[in-house]
């Protein structure tokens, strides 16, 4: 091992720790919308500004909840406030008449909100956008988990490049996708809706806060279930949140939309509390992270292909060629997991 003098390492560090920050800020819009097919390789121009802010986004909420010292709920919340934040103060997507052609476009929409769709945002973007990049890339620098990789100039740089991508993200969806693109009638949302969905933001993170030591490990006699487990309960769990898209894009549905929202509600939450459940018992290590994580991609990489009949050649060429990336990115990743000494820990 070559020794590196103090002044040198002090020197080395900040560099090394901008590694996982860029390798966050890519992961997030990759993972959550070229995975998904959301972006594709015909407007793949729409990354830039998805860096910009899912990207930042997700960087500074795990920035954030390090410096709190919290764990994974608060991520979690965390990342629904950028939820809200992203489709009811910037894109407005929740707020506004959907632009796409659906079968039931309007099933679940009530007092200027579009819920079910709304509702199924919430959890993609929150999980997706957040959460799975996230402990993905602690997967990759492990040595760095614990640790702020940005520090105070870095924080202020990537909260304006975070607005800047917010303000590209409303213009560019707003005045020139909406009504260029999709043709869909101008829409004003009233500022006390906006108001009201700021004062729901500002107590996600108020909640994030308060709920920062929620991971602490209390004393259990309870083993984490196997590894590959986790790949199945993540594929178990997030299959069937796709069924809110199905609703309006797939079948018309006989029942109440509160219906539908409410089993959502409870679906979701007991994949919280399994998952929470599982993961401070003993044994829990990075093969447990790693089973999730792939679990999660695989989800929104083959739920995100159902549409894809009607794409161009391209973008379906281009799909499978990141998607199989992507997979061999985690076989490579979990090769280099199962080699390294496994410690586990309680999140």
């Amino acid at each position: 091992m070559t020794y590196v003098p103090v002044t040198e390492r002090a020197q080395l560090k900040p560099a090394r720790h901008l590694a996982p920050a860029f390798t966050l800020i890519f992961l997030a819009p990759f993972i959550a919308e070229v995975l998904s097919g959301a972006t594709r390789v015909s407007f793949l121009f729409a990354f830039l500004p998805e860096l910009m802010m899912w990207g930042c986004g997700a960087l500074l909420i795990r920035e954030v909840v390090r410096r709190w010292g919290g764990g994974w709920t608060s991520i979690l919340l965390l990342g629904l406030a950028l939820a809200v934040f992203e489709e009811c103060i910037v894109q407005q997507t929740s707020l506004a008449p959907l632009p796409w052609l659906a079968i039931s476009a309007d099933y679940g929409r009530r007092l200027g909100v579009n819920w079910i769709y709304f509702l199924f945002m919430l959890g993609y973007e929150s999980v997706w956008v957040v959460v799975v990049p996230i402990q993905v890339t602690e997967l990759i620098f492990p040595e760095w988990r614990e640790e702020q990789w940005l520090r105070t100039g870095g924080m202020i740089t990537s909260v304006i490049v975070f607005l800047l991508g917010a303000r590209v993200a409303w213009y560019a969806w707003i005045k020139r996708a909406r009504p260029m693109v999709f043709h869909a009638l101008h829409y004003d949302v009233q500022w006390s809706t906006i108001v009201l969905f700021l004062i729901v933001i500002a107590l996600l993170i108020l909640l994030a806060f308060f709920s920062r030591h929620v991971e602490r490990k209390d004393s259990t006699t309870r083993t984490a279930p196997p590894f590959w487990s986790m790949v199945a309960a993540a594929m178990l769990f997030g299959f069937p949140w796709y069924r809110l898209m199905v609703l309006i894009f797939g079948e018309r549905s006989t029942q109440p939309y509160w219906v539908s929202m409410g089993l959502s509600v409870v679906w979701g939450g007991f994949a919280y509390f399994f998952i929470r459940y599982w993961s401070v018992g003993r044994g829990w290590n990075d093969k447990h992270r790693w089973g999730l994580t792939f679990g999660a991609v695989l989800v929104c990489m083959i739920a995100g292909s159902s549409g894809s009949s009607t794409w161009p050649r391209m973008d379906v060429v281009g799909k499978w060629v990141f998607d199989v990336a992507a997979v061999i990115g985690f076989v490579l990743l979990s090769r280099w997991i199962w080699q390294r000494p496994g410690k586990a820990e309680p999140e």
